[in-house]
């Protein structure tokens, strides 16, 4: 059974910077895509970035130039890098990964999903 833990969610300063960890076990089969989405109080939950097997990278168009997700294949561990952060990146963070096809930022496309953590950006 797949599992996903992920880590390092906090609160911070506006401008400041957190970085997530996703570190997944129990794998039957070779993920092709590690993504972090989030969702804030009323919202639906949105992509963030994603991370495909080939080491192709997504980014909502909100978050580019600002967030960087990275995986270390190794430690079965993907990152997400959070720097000039604002106070609309408030919401829950999950880690969510598949075997299967489709638009990285479709959540109905993914099987396997982590208990979240809270990111929290104050003035």
């Amino acid at each position: 059974q797949v599992q996903l833990v992920e880590s390092g969610g906090g609160s911070v300063q506006a401008g400041g910077s957190l970085r997530l960890s996703c570190a997944a076990s129990g794998y039957t089969f070779s993920p092709v895509v590690m993504a972090w989405f989030r969702q804030a109080p009323g919202k639906e939950r949105e992509g963030v970035a994603g991370s495909t097997r080939s080491i192709s990278t997504y980014y909502a168009d909100s978050v580019k130039g600002r967030f960087t997700i990275s995986r270390d294949a190794a430690k079965n561990t993907v990152y997400l890098q959070m720097n000039s952060l604002k106070l609309e990146d408030t919401a829950m963070y999950y880690c969510a990964t598949r075997s299967g096809g489709g638009s990285w930022s479709d959540v109905s496309t993914y099987s396997y999903w982590g208990q979240g953590t809270q990111v929290t950006v104050s003035s």
